[in-house]
């Protein structure tokens, strides 16, 4: 087993659920966090970007706690760890920013130790401690993921993004928990809500799979949790409905939100007038947003060349021009 002194990470952010796919889909996006991992002689954390204000600085970092749980499944004791991490990723916002960090730690700490684990278990770790396979399946293994959960393992299947296929993220400036998000779900569906969901879901998956993004707007309606997340992000429930009509072949919230994500085409000219429709509805409900034209990323979790004599800033500035 090859040991190394350090190692830099890059990994995608990503979107989950995709309208019906409910802690089962995910695809990972272009918006990216760095994570470079150092044994030290006492454990320092190097945050910049203003997406990493108030995270802690301390061993009770989310960072540091699961690259000992790496640690300790290879029975490998590296106690001491000097962190730097820069990220471009929003913080609760629907844009899996805990998968990300879960799996950079992950990806970053199994490789300072000669990568003992396998990515199936990286894989099972990450989803244990998210408790939903979607977000964190997307970041490590990049593209589209259909994935299922039992508790101990997750089963899935990558899906290779068709190559015209974009997205626009619009992100209202304002934070929404998972644990909130889901407290508004009911606790019961009907069996008609079901049946709707899981024909969807798969329409959704198979579309994908096969590149037919002529039936994303049909496959990507849901029964099982927008419609009672709505009343979270205002103006939701009328961009869904229109936002098809505006130019996206489906529209959905990203994970638990508030950031909507539409599925457009690559090259369509309706792009800015969609643009322009998902913002004025935003600020017609008095919430101010930014928006973001992101590519499905394909690659997924990333060990980066480790050169020494770049540093860690340097080298994030050369990642984020080029």
């Amino acid at each position: 087993m090859s040991l190394s002194e350090s190692v830099r990470i890059k990994v995608p952010a990503s979107t989950a659920n995709l309208g019906p796919g409910f802690d089962t889909l995910g695809m990972a996006l272009s918006l990216y966090a760095w994570i470079e991992m150092k044994r030290d002689d006492r454990t320092a954390f190097h945050l910049y970007g203003d997406e990493m204000k108030g995270v802690p600085e301390d061993k009770s970092n989310l960072i540091y706690k699961v690259a000992q749980m790496v640690f300790d499944e290879a029975g490998i004791s590296v106690p001491e760890l000097a962190i730097s991490m820069y990220s471009d990723i929003p913080l609760t916002r629907g844009l899996g920013s805990s998968a990300s960090a879960i799996v950079g730690s992950l990806a970053a700490a199994n490789a300072l130790i000669g990568s003992p684990l396998p990515d199936s278990k990286l894989f099972d770790m990450a989803t244990n401690l998210e408790k939903h396979p979607d977000n964190v399946g997307a970041s490590l293994f990049g593209g589209i993921i259909a994935a299922a959960w039992d508790g101990n393992h997750a089963d899935y299947v990558r899906i290779e993004p068709p190559v015209n296929l974009d997205t626009l993220v619009v992100i209202p400036d304002f934070h929404l928990s998972t644990a909130k998000a889901r407290e508004a779900l009911p606790e019961q569906f009907s069996l008609s809500d079901a049946v709707y969901n899981i024909s969807r879901s798969s329409l959704m998956t198979a579309a994908l799979a096969s590149g037919r993004l002529d039936l994303i707007g049909a496959a990507m309606r849901d029964r099982i949790h927008q419609p009672y997340r709505a009343a979270l992000v205002p103006g939701m429930a009328e961009i869904l409905d229109e936002a098809p009509n505006r130019g996206a072949l489906g529209i959905a919230l990203s994970g638990a939100g508030p950031t909507l994500i539409a599925l457009i085409q690559r090259g369509d000219e309706r792009v800015e007038t969609l643009k322009s429709y998902l913002m004025d509805t935003m600020k017609k409900e008095g919430i101010s947003a930014s928006s973001l034209l992101l590519q499905p990323d394909v690659e997924g979790v990333k060990v980066l060349d480790n050169r020494e004599s770049t540093s860690f800033l340097d080298m994030i500035r050369g990642e984020v021009t080029t």
